[in-house]
């Protein structure tokens, strides 16, 4: 599980790059990025891809409150199976092109310089550059009306550019612990690996019907028509057996990434996904992680099979932390009801000068804490964004970095730490120092919680038997 703290995100595209030369740098993978960042407000990669009304991702609850894809069930594929509408076309990601640079040397000699054309990497054709995966870098909402998240806020946010408001928002594959895609492949090809969570594809079952593109509601299943074969992000299962932290994470200049271990009940699944307002599944997904610190939990997993050490990194998890027990960070559209596993520190306005222009004053939290919901940053669209439109968490997140940053201030200024600012939020100044230290201190090794897998098991770790499964020593799972 990961998470991102989106006040650090400084939009380099770092973390793109290196994914892209890890992962997607060859032939039919042009237009793939498994990791993008985008700018919020903004139509996104591909172009609204939040707009589930056109798309179709994700789950849904049926008339009798059980889930259901949105797309449709076994009926709706096998009639829609040679040609599935609720898919994005190429010109929704962009027509990926490179450049004519041998005319830079071949060119004879002339009155102007030589100039390069672009040409697409599909059709090697000249192309006029229309769109791609970071058109809107910067835009700072100037083309709201095209995102999904702005929706019944236009009244609300006028264009003007005092009021111009901007965040980066990176994006991978969430791996998530309800996936639709894994549910709307016919083949069975796309799958969750039971010893980390991550979701893959099987290329030998892939059968290239794309409806695992249409299912996901993040759009980060990909299809390379040169091997009609989906991709995806592999959260970098390679390096992360070995203990080291994902491409995109180890490479990011801002440090905003943090990776660790969570505990879930796997009973409690559907339940949680199955919570019938929307509004109400940030928390249900908080109520699905398991306290590692729990005796009852800890033997429970060692039960379960589950080795020691991967016990030992949940209790050291900056994710649960940040997500359960100091609970500032949020899932990506809980809506889409597929309890995403990469959470988000929602963005701080720079808010103490602020305040202090119009007069208020900064270091108390008597006249901090009620203008939280008058940030530049409009607290309703991040809701839209992070939180199902439920205003209260994203709140309750931003009033507790408020305290830590109110603390911290203080104490810089030789000051004494004020505990009220910290119960005003709901926390303890232990709780503050913790969370600074997570959100700004953390050295390598408390980012990225990874415990290494166990070759020993490889190969062996469950086997079929009889009318159970069984590990590798003969007990039943």
């Amino acid at each position: 599980m990961m998470v991102m703290a989106l006040d650090k995100c400084l939009g380099c595209h770092t973390c793109s790059i290196t994914c892209k030369q890890a992962w997607t740098n060859r032939d039919g993978a042009e237009y793939m990025w498994f990791n993008n960042v985008e700018t919020k407000p903004g139509t996104g990669y591909p172009r609204r891809w939040e707009d589930q009304e056109r798309w179709q991702g994700g789950w849904t609850l049926d008339g009798k409150g059980h889930l259901a894809l949105r797309a449709g069930g076994r009926l709706k594929k096998l009639a829609t199976i040679f040609g599935n509408l609720d898919m994005p076309l190429i010109d929704d990601y962009y027509e990926p092109w490179t450049y004519d640079y041998a005319n830079l040397i071949t060119a004879p000699s002339g009155p102007s310089s030589p100039v390069i054309t672009p040409r697409s990497s599909l059709t090697g054709k000249p192309m006029d550059l229309k769109w791609g995966p970071n058109w809107e870098d910067n835009l700072a909402g100037t083309l709201t009306p095209a995102d999904p998240a702005l929706s019944g806020l236009e009244n609300e946010i006028l264009l003007r550019y005092e009021q111009i408001f901007m965040f980066y928002l990176p994006r991978i594959c969430n791996h998530c612990v309800n996936p639709s895609c894994v549910a709307s492949c016919p083949s069975g090809a796309l799958y969750k690996r039971e010893e980390d969570g991550v979701v893959l594809v099987d290329q030998d079952k892939c059968r290239g019907w794309r409806f695992c593109v249409s299912g996901c509601p993040y759009k980060k299943v990909y299809f390379n028509h040169l091997s009609g074969k989906a991709e995806k992000c592999i959260f970098c299962y390679p390096v992360t057996e070995n203990g080291r932290p994902t491409v995109c994470s180890e490479t990011c200049v801002g440090r905003i990434r943090a990776i660790g271990v969570v505990l879930y009940d796997l009973d409690a699944v559907t339940a949680a996904a199955q919570t019938t307002r929307a509004t109400d599944l940030v928390e249900a997904q908080r109520e699905l992680l398991l306290d590692p610190h729990d005796a009852r939990v800890a033997a429970a997993a060692e039960q379960a099979g589950l080795p020691y050490g991967w016990i030992e990194a949940a209790r050291r998890s900056p994710v649960y932390a940040l997500a359960k027990e100091l609970r500032v960070a949020l899932p990506l559209h809980p809506e889409y009801r597929t309890l995403p596993m990469v959470w988000y520190v929602p963005p701080l306005s720079p808010v103490l000068d602020t305040l202090r222009a119009a007069g208020y004053d900064a270091q108390d939290p008597d006249e901090v804490f009620p203008t939280v919901g008058d940030l530049r940053v409009p607290q309703r669209y991040v809701a839209n964004v992070l939180a199902a439109g439920d205003p209260a968490p994203v709140e309750e997140s931003l009033r507790r970095l408020l305290a830590m940053r109110i603390v911290k201030r203080r104490q810089q200024l030789g000051e004494t730490a004020p505990a009220a600012a910290a119960s005003e939020a709901g926390m303890s100044l232990e709780q503050v120092e913790r969370l600074f230290r997570l959100l700004a201190l953390a050295p390598y090794d408390e980012r990225y919680v990874i415990p290494k897998a166990r070759r020993e098991d490889a190969g062996a770790r469950q086997t079929q038997h009889g009318d159970g499964v069984v590990d590798a020593q003969g007990r039943k799972r």
